[in-house]
């Protein structure tokens, strides 16, 4: 008996100038585990005269994680921090009581030809940390945990599983594993999760009791704890998951809440320009007429 208890198709989204497709959250499952947003920006190719500009945007009640495969995207945000991402590192940006932050191509690549291709992921925060002072950490691709198993390649992106711990100061039980192979091999890592559980594959595909999935599809495991099947070759897939919270999750625009006042506020606070600058920068993205629930 199979157990996936649902598949989510990825779906085009806009940000800005540019096209995603959209994994989480989906109407008939709105977070895994601490999971509540997932985009996978790319893969896109770029001009000289096209460029990666996301303006200065909030955010409450969350973590952001980026994780590139392609290109790069400067980071700035109101805690002062000015951060070029590149492939293989995490930014872990801890929203709390609220952050801005802008993402662009850096300016020494802004008139030459690039790739962008990546996944951006928003974590909640546990109730009692929803309000705390935001926070900026980026780890560096040979801090991540890597290891290799009969073939296999692991890479521990984030939280916690396989006896081993990520360098992404999380705050509640969780883990995303990227997992990559050449070849067919059949994988039974359920005795290494918990909670809840989603696969993303990225490239190549898995099959399982007798079914084949493919590329841009998250399958959500009914039992994280029986969780196995077999990788394609040439294959590239994310695990992501872990404790899910016993209070619901509001999600309004970039806001996450488990109160919706404290998302009104932070929706005035945005209209009436409240929230600290990012220095050096004057544009913004103002808040949707019709927000994004």
């Amino acid at each position: 008996m199979s157990n996936i208890n649902l598949i989510i198709e990825e779906r085009a989204a806009d940000i800005g100038n540019f096209l995603v497709g959209r994994l989480l959250p989906f109407r008939q499952k709105r977070m895994v585990g601490p999971f509540i947003y997932i985009d996978h920006m790319g893969p896109v190719k770029m001009n000289e005269r096209q460029n990666f500009d996301v303006l200065p945007h909030p955010h409450i009640g969350l973590s952001t994680l980026t994780f590139l495969f392609e290109g790069s995207i400067m980071h700035r945000d109101t805690l002062g921090n000015e951060v070029e991402i590149k492939p293989g590192e995490v930014n872990w940006m801890t929203a709390g009581k609220g952050i801005v932050h802008s993402e662009r191509t850096p300016e020494y690549l802004r008139h030459s030809e690039k790739n962008m291709h990546g996944l951006q992921i928003w974590v909640a925060l546990p109730k009692h940390l929803e309000q705390m002072e935001p926070e900026f950490f980026h780890i560096d691709s040979s801090e991540i945990p890597s290891w290799k198993e009969d073939d296999v390649e692991f890479k521990l992106v984030a939280g916690e599983a396989f006896g081993r711990k990520s360098n992404v100061p999380v705050y509640s039980p969780m883990y995303m594993l990227e997992i990559k192979s050449v070849t067919e091999k059949k994988l039974n890592i359920g005795q290494h999760l918990y909670g809840e559980a989603g696969l993303y594959i990225l490239e190549g595909g898995i099959e399982n009791d007798g079914s084949e999935y493919g590329p841009k599809q998250i399958l959500v495991a009914k039992n994280s704890s029986l969780c196995g099947f077999t990788i394609k070759p040439n294959s590239t897939i994310y695990i992501f998951g872990g404790e899910a919270y016993p209070e619901e999750r509001f999600i309004d625009w970039n806001f996450v809440a488990t109160d919706k006042a404290l998302i009104e506020q932070a929706k005035q606070n945005w209209t009436e320009q409240k929230f600290d600058k990012i220095k050096g920068e004057t544009e913004f993205v103002p808040l949707p007429a019709y927000p994004k629930k």
